[in-house]
């Protein structure tokens, strides 16, 4: 049954730190998390099914509107789903790339190099549709509307790269528009939506990514300190 009241309970698990041990760590960890690269170009090498449950499970964890967790996580690794979700994605880019976009758009993604040819959809061993709900069961089985339904699936989504990328794989989030076969392809109600469709696995041994990927605001353009 789901807590209905306010209850608390302790901190059951937090860790602190020494300053300079902090110091290490966020290093270490944003020395990692650069190391990470939106990748096009995937290898067919099998990615065990544990390992996506595991990164799913922290994904899972993620912060989220009055803890209702309104994501749900579709990973397909059928060929033939693959292979569906790919002639249902190059449709949407074909009228996307022709014109749907517009001329500033495009422009903005010309220096990534991208066209509306998605092999990756199928080559890569496991995409994962990332669904937002409206509305879900409680724990007894009542629905109830949700909250913050973008913010927190894009929190998840955030986790969910990092531990992928922490566990070893690639990842590519790509956003066709509109996504509504996904619900179809993936069997999802209507009042979930498709936000992101998650593409990953190891990457091609000649793997290559643009240039204009590694251009990096630095911390004065992206930050400011008020104190």
């Amino acid at each position: 049954m789901p807590t209905r009241d306010f209850e608390s309970v302790p901190l059951p698990d937090y860790r602190e730190y020494p300053l300079e041990e902090m110091r290490e760590r966020a290093e270490t960890f944003r020395a990692e998390i650069a190391r990470r690269h939106t990748v096009r170009d995937f290898s067919p090498r099998p990615v065990p099914r544990d390992i996506i449950e595991t990164c799913l499970r922290a994904a899972g964890t993620a912060p989220n509107g009055a803890n209702h967790q309104p994501w749900h996580f579709a990973v397909i690794g059928d060929p033939a789903l693959k292979a569906r979700i790919r002639t249902a994605a190059e449709e949407e880019e074909r009228a996307f790339y022709a014109g749907k976009a517009g001329e500033e758009w495009l422009a903005a993604l010309r220096p990534l190099g991208t066209d509306p040819q998605k092999p990756f959809l199928e080559i890569a061993p496991w995409l994962i549709a990332i669904f937002g709900a409206r509305s879900s069961p409680s724990a007894d089985g009542v629905m109830r509307k949700n909250y913050y339904v973008p913010e927190s699936v894009s929190i998840a989504t955030g986790f969910l790269i990092a531990a992928l990328h922490h566990a070893g794989l690639a990842t590519l989030t790509h956003t066709p528009s509109p996504m509504g076969f996904l619900n179809e392809i993936c069997r999802r109600p209507a009042q979930e939506k498709p936000y992101i469709l998650l593409v990953t696995g190891y990457p091609a041994g000649d793997a290559h990514i643009p240039r204009h990927a590694t251009e990096k605001k630095p911390l004065a353009e992206i930050a400011s300190f008020l104190v």
